[in-house]
């Protein structure tokens, strides 16, 4: 299972590449590290757990983050009905956005990141809805329509894969600044 000392930091070369294409079938240690990737949001959202392995919680994690430069990530949203939030939840491989709204979506708190230790505010402008194809880690192609959280979550793993960070987005001059009719996604 990875840990926070497994966790590749801002800084680290890896997180700045163009990451590599993930051949099928996919190589033992290639399901291994779907596996870990998953398993580490899954133990980061049981709050005991999380206690117990002193790990940050997420809701994604990219392979460069754990130090393999291969496009692949794990997301785990969980369903939360109540605020809006539909749950999505796959190993990623090989994503690409075939389509994107117009529309704008940020998240009010801004975003975080397991390998950014330090806070970075400002809101990170991304499309609010999103047609993401990818394959899972049987080598079926899906093609999922995604809104709001789910697709933010998503084009955040996505950025990882090529080398961009989330405060790559921040308008350095208005962090805060925005189009009036971005929605806004708590």
């Amino acid at each position: 299972m990875f840990l926070m000392k497994d966790i590749v930091r801002d800084g680290d070369p890896v997180l700045r590449q163009e990451a590599a294409d993930v051949v099928f079938p996919l190589s033992e240690e290639d399901q291994q590290l779907a596996k870990d990737l998953m398993e580490y949001l899954v133990v980061s959202q049981d709050p005991e757990q999380c206690k117990k392995y002193g790990l940050r919680a997420g809701v994604g994690l990219a392979a460069p983050q754990v130090g393999v430069s291969k496009k692949m990530a794990s997301v785990l949203v969980p369903a939360a009905e109540e605020n809006g939030k539909s749950p999505f939840t796959d190993v990623i491989i090989n994503p690409v956005i075939v389509s994107e709204s117009v529309q704008q979506g940020a998240l009010t708190e801004g975003e975080g990141c397991l390998s950014v230790d330090k806070d970075v505010p400002g809101f990170v402008p991304r499309h609010d809805r999103i047609t993401l194809r990818y394959y899972d880690v049987n080598g079926e192609k899906h093609q999922v329509r995604l809104k709001n959280y789910p697709a933010i979550v998503c084009q955040h793993e996505i950025d990882h894969l090529h080398g961009t960070l989330f405060y790559d987005h921040i308008d350095k001059d208005q962090p805060f600044g925005r189009d009036e009719d971005t929605i806004m996604i708590d």
